[in-house]
């Protein structure tokens, strides 16, 4: 970048996050390293959300042992996929998101009350943007060289009784992490043109 004038990334940039990328259904024994998790949080907390609420909240299960807690969530053909992944990642969302607004929107103090005594409002813009945040989630584990195997094949309340009861988080959905195995990759489904799915005005 100079002089204010932004470039696209490379073509290969570009294959690694979105036109190559995707979904897995398996992963190599490989290990992914703390470090590759706060590489890719630093990332993908810079991604917009609506007051700079930051609603998401992740939980990294590392260990057999912590991914073995989600199991009686998980619908059957999630199983064996998200209990041999290096790691799985909870994205929930917490509904009191508004609690660190001072903290994050300190230019507006008063912003807090906007949803504090309004749950709806604050259910819906958490959830909204939670959800946002899930999905930087994946383009910065993409960025940062792991695969994601993201699903929301499992029962969210009984990952919230196990995981976040008693507080008020509650998780959206589940993104498996590491390598990923190419023999385990479905074929690639199509997807929808521009002039199907966009309109220019």
């Amino acid at each position: 970048m100079s002089n204010g004038q932004r470039t696209s990334l490379d073509g290969s940039a570009l294959d690694q996050i979105f036109r190559l990328a995707r979904t897995q259904n398996g992963f190599l024994d490989q290990p992914v390293a703390d470090a590759q998790l706060h590489e890719l949080y630093e990332l993908l907390k810079w991604g917009p959300t609506s007051n700079n609420c930051s609603p998401a909240r992740f939980v990294f299960l590392r260990t057999r042992d912590a991914r073995e807690r989600l199991r009686p969530a998980l619908f059957p053909g999630n199983v064996d996929k998200t209990l041999n992944a290096p790691v799985t990642v909870i994205v929930a969302t917490d509904d009191a998101f508004f609690e660190k607004l001072p903290q994050l929107l300190p230019h507006n103090p008063n912003a807090i009350h906007l949803y504090k005594g309004h749950p709806g409002l604050a259910e819906s813009t958490a959830f909204r943007n939670g959800t946002l945040q899930g999905a930087y989630l994946i383009i910065a584990a993409r960025a940062v060289g792991l695969d994601c195997g993201p699903m929301s094949g499992f029962d969210n309340a009984k990952v919230d009784a196990e995981f976040f009861a008693g507080t008020s988080i509650r998780s959206n959905f589940l993104c498996n992490l590491g390598v990923g195995d190419p023999a385990k990759v479905f074929p690639r489904s199509p997807r929808l043109t521009f002039e199907e799915a966009c309109r220019l005005l």
